[in-house]
């Protein structure tokens, strides 16, 4: 903790308020969207469809829209569109505690997911231009009140459930309209970017210019496994311990959560640093994707989970489990700063937010490929349960391939440690 206070406190205002701001957004986004589905469908009644069309809207407005949150950040500046993404969220979480009828549960939730697409990459944008030299130590402490938010939010939303769904979502609100204010008096407004004022071309210009940038496509492309992968502490994770342990296996995936968020909150910047001392930014990504795959091998040894009541017999089957979301975080902490760094520096300090936004929009039409692929797979493991493990493996040896394939031909740059041990794209 000491460390994590020590750098906290080196970066300017501005940098910490956007730390401080992304754990208040996860923290009231997770205490709300977790329990979504369960009002919807048991408290107002609504088919299953139903719930599943408010869910898919709130996810294709965010995933979908992620470019033109960027593309709105390049060009009117990050401070305007994040606050904007908070207004709009204070809205959406709002309406949905408070309306019943499908099409204004349609509207909350579009606005909902809109407002992340805004805010998500101009922070990031902003993040990496306020920390300048320093943006893999920023990335990495972003990290931490990320987690650590999305940790908190379920539990604090946990307890307000218990008295009432409309409260969880008006504490939601309030806390995204404190956020609103607080970014109007004291987030900087460093105004356009220098390159808009330079330049008149358009927006379809500047989605070319992202667009022919091959080396970040390519980067881009070969870390959808990553997605993939860290994506599994919500779907193959959870589903394990329901089938390790029968009607415990919420409680069983809260421990999941908190294994996770504590590995991040705990060994960040330790990793990071470790790393940055040792490696290129190109090596950690491909060791880190290394280690995410590799963390499901404990489940694939495994394999079936041992039969029996007794609390050792459980303990012996929940192991294996608790080791993997562990070795899945570690191997996020060690993937995450050096990657968003990797982004800029593609980008080559231009258009960066709209770098972010299609960054996103990949990553999540990959998730969403994913998540339909690891449920086929799932379904067909009842007689083969090493079979979901055994292709999350190969996913994380074929994604560290890629990319250390790309870095050893030259088609990301390739990537070197610079001066002050940022990525610099060689071109």
């Amino acid at each position: 903790m000491r460390e994590l206070a020590r750098q906290f406190r080196s970066f300017d205002g501005a940098v910490r308020l956007l730390m401080v701001q992304q754990f208040t957004i996860n923290t009231a986004f997770y205490m709300l969207m977790p329990y979504l589905a369960i009002h919807l469908s048991g408290g107002l009644g609504m088919a299953a469809w139903a719930v599943g069309l408010v869910l898919g809207v709130r996810n294709f407005s965010q995933q979908g829209m992620f470019l033109i949150g960027g593309t709105l950040a390049d060009r009117l500046g990050c401070k305007s569109v994040i606050t904007a993404g908070c207004v709009l969220r204070t809205v959406g979480f709002g309406l949905l505690g408070f309306v019943d009828s499908l099409p204004a549960l349609i509207a909350a939730s579009a606005l909902t997911g809109f407002a992340g697409a805004l805010f998500n990459p101009a922070v990031r944008a902003l993040l990496a231009r306020e920390a300048g030299e320093r943006r893999v130590e920023a990335f990495a402490l972003f990290n931490v009140f990320y987690q650590v938010g999305m940790f908190a939010g379920p539990l604090i939303g946990l307890a307000l459930i218990a008295l009432n769904f409309r409260l969880v979502c008006a504490v939601a609100a309030l806390l995204f309209l404190g956020l609103t204010l607080v970014q109007v008096k004291v987030l900087p407004d460093r105004g356009r970017p220098p390159a808009a004022k330079e330049r008149r071309q358009g927006v379809l210009a500047d989605w070319r210019t992202v667009v022919s940038n091959r080396p970040f496509l390519l980067f881009s492309a070969a870390m959808i496994g990553s997605y993939i992968l860290s994506f599994q502490v919500y779907l193959a994770l959870p589903l394990q311990a329901q089938r390790v342990a029968p009607g415990s296996g919420d409680g069983v995936s809260t421990v999941l959560f908190a294994v996770s968020a504590g590995v991040a909150a705990a060994g960040q910047l330790r990793i990071t640093a470790w790393a940055r001392a040792r490696w290129s930014p190109g090596r950690s990504v491909v060791y880190g994707l290394t280690l995410m795959g590799g963390a499901f091998a404990p489940l694939l040894v495994a394999g079936a989970p041992p039969r029996g009541d007794g609390l050792l017999i459980q303990a012996v089957a929940l192991a294996p489990l608790f080791l993997a979301a562990a070795l899945l975080a570690l191997g996020t902490a060690l993937v995450y700063p050096f990657e968003m760094d990797t982004v800029v520096a593609f980008s080559g300090e231009r258009l960066v937010a709209t770098h972010y936004g299609l960054y996103n929009t990949i990553s999540g039409v990959g998730i969403t490929v994913g998540n339909l692929a690891t449920g086929a797979v799932w379904d067909a493991s009842t007689e083969q349960p090493r079979l979901p493990w055994l292709v999350l493996c190969i996913v994380g040896v074929v994604c560290a391939a890629a990319i250390a394939g790309l870095t050893r031909t030259g088609r990301l740059g390739p990537l070197r440690v610079g001066r002050a041990g940022e990525p610099v794209l060689q071109r």
